[in-house]
């Protein structure tokens, strides 16, 4: 597979979806829910996962596709080339603040991660990688991740984890937030793993995510050196939810032992 051809072609498609979504905003939304009522979709959000599809499909027929909409195949094993597609993640953001959310894109091969793009359509920044040939935002080589201790850290962290909630116990990560220079949440997990692989925060935090809201960021993280795994410290799974925790090298290993030890996740 020439990776380059396949990266030429999704990031155009990228940027063609991206105009679509722009030109949305002056669009009376449709709006949805489907888990819970804070869990939103769009018709923009179905017709850009759609536009994804008919692309891959019309230039890679023999490719799977793994859609956050359900627009995709069904998967039991990650063998031959899969896209994993989110086409708005941080569709909240998206509906209530247009901007703060990003079209997320990530090809795997036999399970290994092989391209990874992030758009953030709003500011029109392109973070995208091809494995072993470094991580870019837009035209510019990424450098590659430093260690940093707690103490010197932004985590992205999202505040229901350190409140009262029914998933875990909130006091968990209350001494991380307290030990940490600051604590952000953005919304979107593209972004916010985005942010890891530049630097802008040290390390990031969810109790559950999908494959196609990782899969992307997960590349960059790791093309640069960085460390990701569920809160266990375990490799993630690319078939079903998981915890999800991304960081700086060393940074990553400090927090799961001093922090994330004790906990069920």
């Amino acid at each position: 597979m020439n990776w380059d051809t396949v990266y030429t072609n999704a990031s155009q498609w990228v940027k063609e979806a991206g105009e679509r979504i722009r030109a949305s905003f002056q669009e009376t939304l449709t709006i949805r829910t489907k888990s819970n009522p804070n869990d939103l979709v769009t018709d923009i959000d179905q017709e850009i996962e759609q536009f994804f599809i008919s692309k891959i499909r019309g230039q890679y027929p023999e490719h799977k596709i793994l859609g956050e909409e359900g627009y995709g195949d069904e998967f039991e094993q990650l063998d031959g080339i899969v896209w994993m597609i989110d086409p708005i993640d941080g569709t909240m953001n998206f509906i209530h603040q247009q901007r703060n959310f990003a079209i997320s894109i990530g090809v795997y091969e036999n399970g290994v991660g092989q391209m990874g793009i992030i758009y953030d359509v709003v500011h029109d920044e392109l973070y995208h990688a091809i494995r072993g040939n470094g991580a870019y935002f837009n035209d510019k080589r990424i450098l590659p991740l430093k260690e940093r201790n707690v103490k010197e850290s932004i985590i992205a962290l999202n505040a229901t984890w350190v409140m009262e909630n029914h998933r875990i116990n909130h006091e968990l990560l209350i001494p991380l937030a307290r030990a940490a220079r600051g604590t952000r949440s953005y919304g979107s997990a593209a972004l916010e793993i985005v942010y890891v692989a530049t630097g802008r925060v040290d390390a990031y935090i969810s109790l559950r995510l999908s494959p196609w809201d990782f899969a992307a960021g997960a590349i960059l993280v790791e093309e640069l050196g960085g460390v990701i795994t569920n809160l266990r410290g375990e490799r993630l799974d690319y078939l079903s939810k998981d915890s999800f925790f991304a960081a700086r090298p060393g940074l990553h290993q400090e927090i799961l032992t001093d922090y994330l030890k004790n906990g069920k996740w």
